[in-house]
């Protein structure tokens, strides 16, 4: 028997804060811009450049926990609804802590910091009087960026410099192949980081992720060629797709019972449901946002299931 998700958060419900987000990162990250433009003559960005990019990014942060928080008690399954007890305050600690260490160590922090935050809002999960518990290791998170997405980085800079010093400094006229080469070496970066997400506790229930690694990278690659040869046109479906795919492959195993999630795709509908509520979005600059947001996951949700296997 499947068990569906639901999702009860409202636009109405999100408006005030994307409105707040909306005006207190959007004007201070414009005005910050505008000052950097370049100009003639030559003049140094005004000192108010550095706090209002500071101020834009402590204001991304907050708005950052009050999405994840509304979003998470938004959250229904078996009609009971699922709550979130993270306390503001212990998240600006994480993001203080946290970026201060990323600086001092020149970004090897990283890994433990984006840990935190994970376990922050996973651990503060209760659903049924019981908490999440993140399970997801900071060291192989550092790994995973280091292999899959710093060292990538790093050989394809040395390509482009060596090609460039052999060419005398000419770039090549195809701007369409650098991204493409990006787009390759981040899917296994995608793989991973989804498999080191999808680590967690409940209960006496381990949540993961069963797959292998050729057959995921090569759905992660089909759907983001079609994405990328119709010009974005087809990427609301390949996000359902691989949500399909991803849902398929996350199981809640315990010694006794073992269960899995799906998701019942409507392909067309799904696609059409997904771009109409995006270009509202579009069409009215942002201020339809918070409907987008909720609808989407709420058709998504009410579709996902969890069933038992064995």
């Amino acid at each position: 028997m499947k068990n569906y998700f639901g999702f009860n958060l409202t636009g109405i419900k999100l408006l005030p804060v994307w409105l707040l987000f909306v005006v207190f990162f959007g004007v201070p990250y414009a005005t910050a811009l505008f000052m950097l433009r370049p100009t003639v003559p030559v003049s140094h960005p005004s000192l108010l450049v550095f706090p209002l990019l500071l101020l834009s990014m402590v204001v991304a942060f907050i708005f950052s926990f009050y999405m994840n928080k509304l979003t998470i008690e938004g959250l229904v399954y078996k009609e009971k609804g699922i709550a979130f007890n993270g306390k503001m305050g212990k998240f600006i600690v994480i993001i203080l802590v946290g970026s201060i260490l990323t600086i001092l160590t020149l970004g090897i922090y990283l890994a433990w910091f984006i840990r935190d935050i994970q376990k922050f809002f996973v651990n503060n999960t209760v659903f049924g009087s019981q908490n999440f518990d993140f399970r997801g290791k900071g060291g192989r998170l550092f790994w995973i960026l280091t292999l899959t997405l710093v060292l990538p980085i790093v050989l394809l800079t040395i390509v482009m410099i060596s090609y460039s010093v052999a060419n005398k400094g000419q770039v090549s006229s195809n701007g369409f192949i650098l991204p493409m080469v990006m787009v390759i070496l981040m899917i296994p970066y995608i793989y991973y980081v989804y498999k080191w997400t999808v680590d967690i506790n409940y209960k006496d229930y381990h949540i993961s992720w069963k797959t292998s690694f050729w057959n995921s990278i090569g759905k992660i690659a089909i759907e983001i060629l079609l994405s990328i040869i119709t010009v974005g046109i087809y990427l609301p479906l390949a996000q359902v797709r691989l949500y399909k795919y991803f849902a398929e492959r996350t199981v809640a195993g315990s010694n006794e019972t073992r269960s899995r999630f799906g998701y019942d795709i409507d392909p067309l509908n799904d696609f059409l449901f997904i771009w109409g509520q995006t270009l509202l979005a579009i069409i009215t600059l942002g201020i339809y946002y918070p409907w987008t947001f909720c609808k989407i996951r709420s058709r998504i949700l009410g579709k996902t299931f969890l069933v038992k296997e064995s």
